[in-house]
């Protein structure tokens, strides 16, 4: 069989250490010439004792140092234009971001955005930023977004709605991957980021139109290192083999899924992000077995090929293997602890009808899916789902 035209992009400089953080100064010093450090974060990450070393170690190597921690979870645009606006006040001529999806992407857009004159509101949707950017490196603190590797910023545009900017300007040009920051993440928070991340590999694998052959090789190791590794670092947080290699695995997880992109899950996802601020990851995780299963129709030669990704019991044609690896989700969701059912999570079922109109405005999302999904089907599935 000829291969089909592909594109695959990624970041060009990726280092895992474990304590790396320690060394961030010595890493970017050795890489940049520019000293100038805009440090994109949150409150709660200063709180735990997380930045203070980071802080250190990039003074001691030279570089001038602001912090900026005004982020929070489904940042809205004003923190964009905040974080903007303090680093072109201070001349800063590199970014950093430090933290979660939320840090991260905001860490993207405030590198073009100084690097600019174009405004924000023109830079949503897919290659519309027109500006370069200065130096961006990015350090996650969750094993799920993979974020640090994605050309993608998602940015909550109004009371509930969000909006992604997807650019190739977004590729960061460093990327640190230091498990050791996510030795304190909440059993909670570990199991629906680690869930997003297995998320990111299923959707990657079976996006309908920018499947490719490298994006696959990235989410079935991904998947597979995700999937034996989850439940080890759910239940013991400090696990250090579980911690780097759930890390590992988001990141290459999000190299795939930048070059084959993320579906339906992710679309109805985003309007439970909005209406009830639950986090990205355990939104996905929420929607993930009710939108398996619905997509299983079409997408149960790739379920059965992930089934042995998965290492999954049994034998069987496409469909029985398909089944197996729908179930073996399910319990890995089930015994990772995350929250399972939207009720458990205080959604109203009288809101689902809400959410089906506004998870249909995601079409950049939905266009991918390998089913098409009406506003009925999203109607059933929330449905389901609670």
């Amino acid at each position: 069989m000829t291969l089909s035209p592909f594109s695959f992009t990624t970041v060009g400089d990726i280092h895992l250490e474990w304590g790396g953080a320690a060394r961030f100064g010595e890493l970017l010093a050795e890489r940049f010439a520019a000293r100038n450090l805009l440090l994109v974060t949150d409150r709660g990450l200063i709180d735990a004792g997380l930045i203070a070393p980071v802080e250190a170690a990039l003074a001691a190597a030279g570089f001038a140092v602001t912090i900026f921690d005004e982020v929070v979870a489904d940042p809205p645009e004003a923190i964009v234009r905040g974080c903007t606006d303090a680093a072109r006040a201070k001349g800063i001529d590199i970014v950093a971001g430090l933290g979660g999806g939320s840090s991260l992407d905001i860490a993207k857009l405030v590198a073009v955005m100084i690097g600019s004159d174009q405004d924000l509101s023109e830079m949503y949707g897919i290659g519309n930023v027109t500006g370069t950017r200065v130096p961006l490196a990015l350090v996650p603190t969750t094993a799920g977004t993979g974020s640090e590797v994605t050309n993608i910023s998602i940015i909550t545009t109004g009371e509930t709605t969000k909006m992604g900017v997807v650019s190739r300007q977004l590729y960061a040009d460093f990327v640190l991957l230091d498990a050791e920051l996510t030795v304190g993440l909440p059993q909670v928070h570990t199991a629906a980021t680690g869930i997003d991340a297995m998320v990111h590999a299923i959707e990657a694998y079976t996006s309908k139109f920018k499947k490719n052959p490298l994006s696959d090789a990235l989410a079935r190791e991904a998947l597979r290192l995700l999937g034996e590794n989850l439940i080890p670092a759910c239940q013991d947080g400090t696990n250090r083999e579980a911690r780097e290699k759930m890390l590992l695995g988001a990141m290459l997880a999000g190299q795939a899924f930048s070059n084959s992109p993320v579906a339906a899950v992710h679309a109805l996802a985003y309007p439970l992000g909005g209406h009830y601020h639950l986090p990205h990851g355990l939104t996905n995780a929420l929607m993930l077995g009710p939108v398996l299963r619905y997509n299983a129709r079409v997408a149960a030669p790739l379920y059965a090929e992930l089934a042995d990704v998965l290492s999954v019991p049994g034998t069987g044609d496409e469909q029985a293997r398909s089944a197996a690896f729908v179930d073996h989700m399910l319990k890995l969701m089930d015994d990772s602890g995350a929250p399972r059912r939207l009720r458990d999570v205080n959604v109203t079922d009288n809101s689902l009808a809400m959410l089906a109109t506004d998870a249909m405005k995601q079409t950049r999302l939905l266009v991918n899916n390998p089913v098409e999904v009406t506003e009925d089907d999203a109607l059933e599935l929330y449905r389901e789902a609670w």
